[in-house]
């Protein structure tokens, strides 16, 4: 069972689950995985960790190391995911 919180008690999440990336409940990646497949999230996982770490010392510095390693750790479940389907 899922609680949602009162929206004064929600907690900003940049890097794991940032607000403008979910709509109704769904985010963005979750609907990239159903309506492009697997490997098409994957590339998508490793096209976004190279844009972060490349413009990380011109933006966010940390927080976009952070949100490679999120893509790339992202990348690594759906690896893991697609060899279990295949």
């Amino acid at each position: 069972m899922i609680v949602r919180q009162p929206e004064t008690q929600k907690v900003h999440d940049a890097v794991n689950h940032p607000e403008h990336y979910e709509l109704e409940g769904m985010e963005c990646i979750d609907v990239i995985i159903a309506t492009q497949g697997i490997p098409a999230a994957m590339d998508f996982c490793i096209c976004n960790a190279l844009k972060y770490i490349y413009r990380h010392r011109m933006k966010n510095g940390l927080e976009d190391i952070q949100k490679a390693q999120w893509c790339i750790n992202k990348y690594l479940e759906l690896a893991e995911r697609k060899d279990r389907n295949d």
